[in-house]
Parts: structure tokens; C-alpha cells; sequence
């Protein structure tokens, strides 16, 4: 997992190839405008925009997920956005098995942590970061961009 600001972004361009494509694409679009819904970027790359009233903890652990063939970057665009986050490697409770066509695997587990991102502020979840998002009180508006491993 990395978390940092959008200021910062080029420094995780090594990372992965197509890292630099998905931060052009955030400074190349105005994201306060953007609508919500998914969207094609390039190949291996896919926008989704949404702004939402935050859950409560309880909800969103619920669907504590991970992803086996994505890489998420998620950009909290406006508001503050709690997130909950734990490595893979310690979760033990599948809740439901692997759903191949959503990319998506559920765990009965709670988190190690939480943390906050506000505006301009983004988190990197690999296949090993398991996490609960858009715990919040308030509207969140935000974009995840899904990078094809």
C-alpha cells in the first residue's frame, strides 16, 4: 500500500507501467466536474468516478475486499474518506469465494487500521491490501482508476 498526495505522484511512475498514464489522466481531467460512472482511460486502465454519502465502518467491512488482477488507485477527490486496510497474508476467513468477473474477494476480517485521505490524497491497494472504503459521514467524491496487472 502507498498513500501520499497528487503532488507527489511521479514518484511512483517505476512502480508499475501504466502508472504514469493513470496520474496523467488525474492532472489531464477536471475532477471536480467529472460525472460519475466508469470509463475506459487506455488499455489495462478503467476510471470510475463517484460522489456518495460514507457508510459507516460496519458496512463497508462487511465487503472487506481485495483484488487478484488489479491494482486500485484511489483519489479522494472532496471530502474525507476512511478507509480500513490489512495485509492479505493475515486475513483467514474468506466471506464467499473469488468472483473471476468483478475481480473482487471478500473476508470476514477487520481491519489492522484506518485511515483518512482528503482532498488530494490517494492510496495504492495491490492484490495484498485488503480494504474497506468510503467510511464517512458526508458526501466523498472520488476516483478509482483500476490498473490491469
Amino acid at each position: 500500500m502507498i498513500i501520499d498526495t497528487i503532488q507527489n505522484a511521479s514518484k511512483y511512475f517505476s512502480v508499475h507501467p501504466l502508472f504514469a498514464k493513470a496520474f496523467e489522466f488525474i492532472q489531464q481531467t477536471d475532477l471536480a466536474n467529472a460525472p460519475d460512472g466508469k470509463s475506459d482511460i487506455t488499455e489495462g486502465l478503467k476510471a470510475i468516478f463517484s460522489n456518495k454519502t460514507g457508510v459507516l465502518a460496519a458496512a463497508s467491512v462487511a465487503k472487506f475486499e481485495c483484488h487478484n488482477h488489479h491494482i486500485d488507485i484511489q483519489l479522494c477527490i472532496n471530502g474525507t474518506e476512511t478507509i480500513g486496510w490489512k495485509p492479505r497474508e493475515k486475513c483467514k476467513v474468506e466471506n464467499g469465494g473469488y468472483n473471476p468477473e468483478k475481480d473482487v474477494q471478500l473476508y470476514n476480517e477487520q481491519p489492522d487500521m484506518y485511515f483518512q485521505l482528503t482532498n488530494g490524497q490517494f492510496v495504492i491497494f495491490f492484490p495484498e491490501d485488503v480494504h474497506a472504503p468510503m467510511i464517512g459521514e458526508a458526501d466523498i467524491k472520488k476516483l478509482v482508476i483500476k490498473v490491469k496487472l
